[in-house]
């Protein structure tokens, strides 16, 4: 009689070695840390039953698929390094963010909420570092983040319009349920790369979180767009349901600097 394909493969599989059928199969129903179920065997109790073994190999599988989850989170986002919140010197904003505020934002209810962070400061302040530390503590908690460089995007978004491929640029983005911005200072925007930019923050109004980066106050923003009453419009739409911080103060760079000398 000839066999299936399906059956062919249990027939080659069965005269293996069983650790070998348990890693393949471990394999080929996507639940690898199974197939190492030596190691769970090495940390359970002798009166442990098969319960017992089973629920850690689950627990042991659930926590692999987060962290490779979160390890997918982290390469989508592109973030240029990596600065945890812990890592932030809290004195050097003199109490204009205060311990309970900074950790309502690490909590990133604000992401949740469909908030807005507009971080106003001059160089050298931690802006970045905070926006990449609450990208970090987003992505722990499951949520999709998109680092871009305000420039960078603006051409990125251009150069996908004139070859096509906008929409599907467009659609990752929206998909990302933080978007930070950063650095929108140091570059003007010609016509097409300031509608391109506008039309990306409006379509994320209530519906996604923005964090800007910028060391120019609002009334300055006119100086990066060519048009002015987008100017107007952008900053209603990002100042909406937002939070606006003021993190203007000494260089902690240019301090850690003359501290070296």
């Amino acid at each position: 009689m000839t066999c299936s394909p399906v059956e062919r493969q249990v027939y080659e599989l069965a005269i293996k070695p069983v650790e070998e059928q348990i890693r393949l199969y471990a394999k080929q129903l996507k639940i690898p840390t199974f197939g190492d179920y030596n190691d769970i065997l090495r940390r359970i109790k002798p009166d442990d039953n098969f319960e017992n073994i089973l629920l850690e190999l689950m627990k042991t599988e659930s926590l692999q698929r987060q962290e490779n989850q979160n390890r997918r989170r982290l390469k989508t986002a592109g973030f240029p390094f990596h600065k945890t919140l812990d890592e932030l010197d809290l004195s050097r904003y003199e109490g204009s963010i205060t311990e309970t505020f900074f950790n309502e934002l690490a909590s990133c209810k604000f992401i949740t909420d469909k908030k807005n962070i507009v971080m106003i400061g001059n160089p050298g302040r931690g802006k970045t570092h905070l926006t990449i530390g609450l990208g970090l503590k987003a992505c722990s908690q499951g949520l999709n983040v998109l680092f871009k460089n305000a420039a960078t995007l603006s051409t990125e978004l251009a150069e996908a319009r004139d070859n096509y491929t906008l929409g599907r640029l467009e659609k990752r983005i929206q998909k990302a349920d933080l978007l930070i911005l950063d650095e929108l200072s140091y570059i003007s925007f010609n016509r097409y790369q300031s509608e391109l930019l506008f039309k990306v923050v409006s379509e994320r109004s209530e519906r996604g979180s923005v964090i800007v980066t910028t060391n120019l106050p609002f009334s300055q923003w006119v100086d990066l767009f060519e048009n002015t009453i987008m100017v107007a419009a952008l900053v209603d739409r990002l100042t909406f349901k937002s939070y606006v911080l003021d993190m203007n103060g000494e260089s902690y760079r240019l301090e850690q600097t003359n501290k070296s000398h």
